[in-house]
């Protein structure tokens, strides 16, 4: 008997033959595994890296991405707060790669945002107000008008202004609102409702001005009757008040990001602006555009925002269901802006904003 068979026979077990190849392909796993999760140092997301530096890139040079080619820097622009989701987007690509340079780079867009907009991310709004104001998109396709106006009735707003109003739809607002508003004036799609005595009252043609004008396809226009400029008497003196409804932008394959209408209706009402005599001025309305985007600098380099300045958080106001763009604007020059805020949704696809001024 060998030695062997004397320790089978002595244990009574027989192991049977060793299985060679299951350790070797344990092995083999294990070395798959590592492979997956640990990248070799070359490989370790230099796309990452690379986006990271272009989206940080994009925020600090927005203003230089070109409009010539289907308005893309004014595009790039309106939805400027939302390129700050690429941070975490790029962040979990990064862990996931345990990529250190790409993590790295992640600082440029971070700090370039915080520098964007780290500022509406406080409430700076603060006690006072000798007058309130309030503009609001009620939406042509508004199933309630009624319930709409009887809810801005109680925002207590002491000027009102109202756009994309109906024919239909104006005799209900100016019946609903009558005993709170004693003082209005409409004209075309847009009104001004108002506690205090309106005089001055007259159009703004926002659809016949400049070099624009003439590009647009009469078909795609939009109607001139969009826009009023009216005088209220406050106990300070004239506030001289425009409400406007500039032309709609849309996104399509042929033309891009479609601006034409809504920048004609900015260089007419930038003219009448510059025209102002009175040093008082507030500006309410639907503008279609917000305040990063270039195209409206011919409001924004004469007026500021009530929200930017004295607002808490982005104040995005379309669409009501879920805003992701400020859409609806409360511009102010010579008065003070104290507080800005977004009202509760109403029956139209805008929400309402509003905001506190003192002289």
């Amino acid at each position: 008997m060998t030695e062997t068979e004397t320790d089978t026979a002595e244990t009574g077990q027989d192991d049977g033959p060793r299985d060679i190849g299951s350790g070797a392909r344990r092995a083999g796993i294990r070395r798959a595994i590592r492979i997956g999760s640990w990248p070799e140092p070359g490989k370790r997301g230099p796309a990452l890296t690379a986006s990271a530096l272009l989206l940080g890139l994009a925020m600090l040079l927005h203003a230089k991405i070109p409009n010539r080619i289907g308005n893309l820097g004014s595009l790039v622009e309106t939805f400027l707060p939302w390129s700050g989701l690429g941070v975490p987007i790029l962040l979990a690509g990064a862990l996931r790669r345990r990529s250190a340079p790409a993590v790295a780079a992640l600082l440029l867009p971070v700090l370039a945002w915080l520098n964007l907009f780290g500022g509406l991310l406080g409430d700076k709004s603060h006690p006072g107000g000798d007058l309130t104001v309030a503009s609001h998109n009620v939406g042509a396709g508004n199933p309630d008008p009624a319930g709409t106006a009887r809810a801005l009735r109680t925002s207590g707003a002491d000027l009102l202004a109202l756009e994309e109003l109906t024919r239909h739809a104006t005799g209900t607002y100016e019946k609903e609102l009558a005993t709170t508003y004693p003082y209005r004036a409409v004209q075309g799609t847009v009104g001004l409702w108002s506690k205090l005595p309106l005089s001055d009252v007259r159009p703004i043609d926002i659809m016949n001005h400049g070099t624009l004008a003439d590009t647009v396809p009469a078909d795609e226009k939009a109607a001139s009757n969009r826009a009023l400029r009216a005088t209220v008497a406050t106990g300070h003196g004239p506030l001289t008040v425009y409400v406007a409804h500039l032309g709609s932008v849309r996104v399509n394959p042929r033309a891009g990001f479609w601006t034409a209408s809504r920048n004609i209706g900015v260089q007419a009402l930038g003219k009448a602006l510059a025209a102002e005599q009175n040093k008082r001025v507030v500006l309410l309305g639907d503008l279609n555009g917000t305040m990063d985007d270039r195209a409206l600098a011919g409001l924004t380099s004469q007026l500021r925002s009530a929200h930017d300045t004295a607002g808490d958080g982005f104040g995005f106001s379309w669409p009501a269901p879920f805003p992701v763009v400020r859409f609806d604007h409360i511009l102010v020059r010579g008065v003070e802006p104290d507080r800005s805020w977004v009202l509760p949704a109403t029956g139209s696809d805008h929400l309402p904003v509003a905001a506190a001024i003192s002289w």
